[in-house]
Protein backbone atom coordinates (compact mmCIF):
# COMPACT_ATOMS: atom_id res chain seq x y z
CA UNK A 1 0.00 0.00 0.00
CA UNK A 2 1.45 3.81 -1.03
CA UNK A 3 2.09 6.24 1.61
CA UNK A 4 -0.85 8.50 0.58
CA UNK A 5 -3.19 5.66 1.12
CA UNK A 6 -1.30 4.99 4.81
CA UNK A 7 -1.89 8.38 5.53
CA UNK A 8 -5.26 8.85 4.54
CA UNK A 9 -6.50 5.33 5.98
CA UNK A 10 -4.92 7.31 9.83
CA UNK A 11 -7.09 10.19 9.07
CA UNK A 12 -10.07 8.05 8.81
CA UNK A 13 -8.93 6.35 11.50
CA UNK A 14 -8.42 9.31 13.60
CA UNK A 15 -11.43 11.22 12.82
CA UNK A 16 -13.67 7.77 13.76
CA UNK A 17 -11.61 7.73 16.94
CA UNK A 18 -12.56 11.62 17.42
CA UNK A 19 -16.34 10.71 16.22
CA UNK A 20 -16.65 7.56 18.49
CA UNK A 21 -14.78 7.57 21.52
CA UNK A 22 -13.17 4.49 21.06
CA UNK A 23 -12.38 1.88 18.15
CA UNK A 24 -11.40 -1.78 17.55
CA UNK A 25 -8.59 -3.13 16.05
CA UNK A 26 -11.12 -6.05 14.25
CA UNK A 27 -13.70 -3.86 13.13
CA UNK A 28 -10.56 -1.35 11.73
CA UNK A 29 -9.16 -4.71 9.82
CA UNK A 30 -12.64 -5.34 8.65
CA UNK A 31 -13.93 -1.84 7.60
CA UNK A 32 -10.36 -1.33 5.49
CA UNK A 33 -9.85 -4.50 4.07
CA UNK A 34 -6.37 -4.68 5.78
CA UNK A 35 -4.33 -6.83 8.49
CA UNK A 36 -4.94 -6.27 12.62
CA UNK A 37 -1.27 -5.99 12.23
CA UNK A 38 -1.50 -2.84 9.80
CA UNK A 39 -3.97 -1.17 12.00
CA UNK A 40 -1.68 -1.58 14.91
CA UNK A 41 1.02 0.35 13.34
CA UNK A 42 -1.26 2.58 12.61
CA UNK A 43 -2.63 3.40 16.16
CA UNK A 44 1.01 3.26 17.35
CA UNK A 45 1.88 5.72 15.20
CA UNK A 46 -1.10 7.79 15.74
CA UNK A 47 -0.58 7.46 19.68
CA UNK A 48 3.02 8.68 19.39
CA UNK A 49 2.25 11.38 17.17
CA UNK A 50 -0.29 12.32 20.79
CA UNK A 51 -3.15 11.84 18.51
CA UNK A 52 -5.24 9.34 20.63
CA UNK A 53 -4.12 6.43 23.21
CA UNK A 54 -3.84 2.95 22.17
CA UNK A 55 -5.58 0.59 24.70
CA UNK A 56 -6.13 -3.44 24.38
CA UNK A 57 -7.95 -4.43 21.64
CA UNK A 58 -8.09 -0.95 20.11
CA UNK A 59 -7.54 2.95 20.93
CA UNK A 60 -9.33 5.53 22.38
CA UNK A 61 -9.63 9.74 22.61
CA UNK A 62 -7.81 11.76 24.08
CA UNK A 63 -9.73 13.40 27.20
CA UNK A 64 -11.31 16.65 26.42
CA UNK A 65 -8.77 18.89 28.79
CA UNK A 66 -5.63 17.05 26.77
CA UNK A 67 -6.97 18.08 23.79
CA UNK A 68 -7.32 21.07 24.52
CA UNK A 69 -4.21 22.22 26.32
CA UNK A 70 -1.81 19.98 25.23
CA UNK A 71 -0.37 21.13 21.73
CA UNK A 72 0.89 24.82 23.06
CA UNK A 73 2.05 23.06 25.88
CA UNK A 74 3.91 20.52 24.29
CA UNK A 75 5.02 22.48 21.74
CA UNK A 76 6.63 24.54 24.22
CA UNK A 77 8.11 22.08 26.06
CA UNK A 78 9.95 20.84 22.92
CA UNK A 79 10.95 24.11 22.05
CA UNK A 80 12.74 24.91 25.49
CA UNK A 81 14.10 21.05 25.11
CA UNK A 82 15.66 21.75 21.77
CA UNK A 83 17.01 24.69 22.71
CA UNK A 84 18.62 23.22 25.53
CA UNK A 85 20.10 20.50 23.46
CA UNK A 86 21.57 22.65 20.73
CA UNK A 87 23.64 24.60 23.20
CA UNK A 88 25.45 21.74 23.84
CA UNK A 89 26.85 21.50 20.02
CA UNK A 90 30.22 23.08 19.66
CA UNK A 91 31.09 24.06 16.45
CA UNK A 92 32.85 21.63 13.86
CA UNK A 93 30.92 18.87 15.90
CA UNK A 94 29.78 15.87 14.20
CA UNK A 95 26.87 14.87 15.36
CA UNK A 96 23.78 12.38 14.74
CA UNK A 97 20.21 13.65 14.62
CA UNK A 98 17.48 10.82 15.35
CA UNK A 99 14.09 11.02 13.96
CA UNK A 100 11.44 12.29 16.12
CA UNK A 101 9.34 15.76 16.70
CA UNK A 102 11.80 16.65 19.24
CA UNK A 103 14.72 16.14 17.76
CA UNK A 104 13.96 17.74 14.32
CA UNK A 105 12.88 20.63 16.52
CA UNK A 106 16.09 21.29 17.54
CA UNK A 107 17.82 22.19 14.08
CA UNK A 108 15.98 25.73 13.74
CA UNK A 109 18.62 26.23 17.21
CA UNK A 110 21.10 25.33 15.13
CA UNK A 111 21.13 28.26 12.46
CA UNK A 112 24.60 30.05 14.58
CA UNK A 113 26.87 27.08 14.51
CA UNK A 114 30.02 26.76 12.28
CA UNK A 115 31.45 23.64 10.50
CA UNK A 116 28.51 20.69 11.76
CA UNK A 117 28.72 17.68 10.02
CA UNK A 118 25.35 16.09 10.49
CA UNK A 119 24.19 12.85 9.93
CA UNK A 120 20.33 11.95 10.13
CA UNK A 121 17.98 9.40 9.40
CA UNK A 122 15.10 11.33 8.44
CA UNK A 123 14.22 13.13 5.63
CA UNK A 124 11.98 15.51 7.69
CA UNK A 125 15.31 16.46 9.32
CA UNK A 126 17.32 16.44 6.35
CA UNK A 127 15.07 18.92 4.58
CA UNK A 128 15.65 21.28 7.61
CA UNK A 129 19.09 20.97 7.71
CA UNK A 130 19.40 21.58 4.20
CA UNK A 131 17.42 25.15 4.76
CA UNK A 132 19.54 26.59 7.16
CA UNK A 133 22.27 29.62 6.02
CA UNK A 134 25.53 28.02 7.49
CA UNK A 135 24.98 24.86 5.56
CA UNK A 136 26.48 22.22 7.97
CA UNK A 137 27.64 18.88 5.90
CA UNK A 138 24.76 16.33 5.91
CA UNK A 139 24.59 12.56 6.01
CA UNK A 140 21.94 10.53 5.08
CA UNK A 141 21.93 6.64 6.54
CA UNK A 142 19.73 5.51 3.42
CA UNK A 143 18.57 2.18 4.00
CA UNK A 144 14.82 0.19 4.73
CA UNK A 145 12.12 3.13 4.81
CA UNK A 146 9.73 2.26 7.69
CA UNK A 147 6.50 4.45 7.86
CA UNK A 148 5.75 4.12 11.38
CA UNK A 149 8.92 6.29 12.72
CA UNK A 150 8.88 8.14 9.32
CA UNK A 151 12.53 7.30 9.01
CA UNK A 152 15.45 5.04 7.37
CA UNK A 153 16.46 1.92 9.37
CA UNK A 154 17.87 -1.61 9.03
CA UNK A 155 21.16 -3.39 8.22
CA UNK A 156 22.16 -0.98 5.19
CA UNK A 157 21.67 2.21 7.72
CA UNK A 158 23.53 0.56 10.38
CA UNK A 159 26.74 0.17 8.19
CA UNK A 160 26.95 3.53 7.04
CA UNK A 161 26.98 4.70 10.74
CA UNK A 162 29.48 1.99 11.68
CA UNK A 163 31.53 3.52 8.69
CA UNK A 164 31.85 7.08 10.69
CA UNK A 165 32.50 8.18 14.47
CA UNK A 166 30.42 11.20 16.04
CA UNK A 167 30.38 13.64 19.27
CA UNK A 168 27.04 13.47 19.64
CA UNK A 169 23.65 11.39 19.33
CA UNK A 170 20.68 13.21 20.06
CA UNK A 171 17.86 10.76 20.40
CA UNK A 172 14.37 10.93 21.56
CA UNK A 173 12.04 8.23 23.38
CA UNK A 174 8.39 7.22 23.61
CA UNK A 175 8.79 6.63 27.14
CA UNK A 176 11.57 6.77 30.14
CA UNK A 177 11.83 3.27 32.39
CA UNK A 178 13.81 4.99 35.75
CA UNK A 179 15.31 1.37 36.18
CA UNK A 180 16.05 0.21 32.56
CA UNK A 181 16.34 2.88 30.17
CA UNK A 182 14.30 4.50 27.48
CA UNK A 183 11.52 2.88 25.46
CA UNK A 184 9.88 2.78 22.25
CA UNK A 185 6.67 1.32 20.73
CA UNK A 186 8.91 0.70 17.55
CA UNK A 187 10.28 -2.81 17.42
CA UNK A 188 12.86 -1.47 15.05
CA UNK A 189 15.90 -0.68 17.62
CA UNK A 190 18.72 -1.91 16.11
CA UNK A 191 19.72 1.48 14.41
CA UNK A 192 19.09 3.66 17.43
CA UNK A 193 21.99 0.77 19.17
CA UNK A 194 23.97 1.85 16.48
CA UNK A 195 24.06 5.09 16.89
CA UNK A 196 24.43 4.80 20.53
CA UNK A 197 27.66 2.75 19.65
CA UNK A 198 29.20 5.46 17.59
CA UNK A 199 28.93 8.31 19.52
CA UNK A 200 30.86 10.12 22.35
CA UNK A 201 28.48 11.07 24.00
CA UNK A 202 24.54 9.90 23.86
CA UNK A 203 21.36 12.82 24.56
CA UNK A 204 18.34 11.97 25.25
CA UNK A 205 15.64 14.37 24.41
CA UNK A 206 12.07 13.71 26.27
CA UNK A 207 9.20 15.27 27.52
CA UNK A 208 9.09 14.81 31.18
CA UNK A 209 5.18 13.23 31.13
CA UNK A 210 6.96 10.51 28.98
CA UNK A 211 8.98 9.93 32.34
CA UNK A 212 7.78 6.87 34.19
CA UNK A 213 5.63 5.59 30.83
CA UNK A 214 5.55 2.16 30.44
CA UNK A 215 6.25 0.40 27.46
CA UNK A 216 7.71 -2.97 26.60
CA UNK A 217 10.13 -2.07 23.94
CA UNK A 218 14.09 -1.08 25.43
CA UNK A 219 16.30 1.07 23.16
CA UNK A 220 18.86 2.28 24.96
CA UNK A 221 19.80 0.50 28.73
CA UNK A 222 20.89 3.55 31.22
CA UNK A 223 24.94 2.48 30.74
CA UNK A 224 24.28 3.64 26.53
CA UNK A 225 22.99 7.38 27.88
CA UNK A 226 25.19 10.10 29.58
CA UNK A 227 22.92 12.93 29.53
CA UNK A 228 18.66 13.14 29.33
CA UNK A 229 17.05 16.92 28.38
CA UNK A 230 13.74 17.35 29.16
CA UNK A 231 11.20 19.86 30.93
CA UNK A 232 10.91 21.65 34.20
CA UNK A 233 7.81 19.74 35.24
CA UNK A 234 10.33 16.35 36.27
CA UNK A 235 10.01 15.99 39.96
CA UNK A 236 12.81 16.73 41.99
CA UNK A 237 12.98 12.66 43.48
CA UNK A 238 13.10 11.17 39.70
CA UNK A 239 15.45 13.63 38.66
CA UNK A 240 17.44 12.24 41.95
CA UNK A 241 17.17 8.35 40.41
CA UNK A 242 18.38 9.19 37.32
CA UNK A 243 21.56 10.95 38.20
CA UNK A 244 21.94 8.01 41.14
CA UNK A 245 22.41 5.96 37.41
CA UNK A 246 25.66 8.55 36.11
CA UNK A 247 22.99 9.96 34.03
CA UNK A 248 23.20 14.24 33.57
CA UNK A 249 20.11 15.91 33.61
CA UNK A 250 19.03 19.03 32.33
CA UNK A 251 15.83 20.53 33.26
CA UNK A 252 14.92 23.19 30.05
CA UNK A 253 13.03 26.04 31.84
CA UNK A 254 12.00 29.72 30.81
CA UNK A 255 14.66 32.25 31.51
Amino acid sequence: MSKRNTQQRRHTILSEVNSLGEVSVDDLAKQFETSEVTIRKDLAALEKSGLLLRRYGGAVSLPKEIVESSTANVSHQKELIASAAAKLIKDHYRVIIDSGRTTSTMVNHLADKKGLVVMTNAISVAAKLNELENEPTLLMTGGTWDSASESFQGQVAEQVLRSYDFDQLFIGADGIDIDRGTTTFNELIGLSKTMAEVAREVIVMVESEKIGRRIPNLELPWQMVHTLITDDGLPNEIKQALETKGITVICARNK
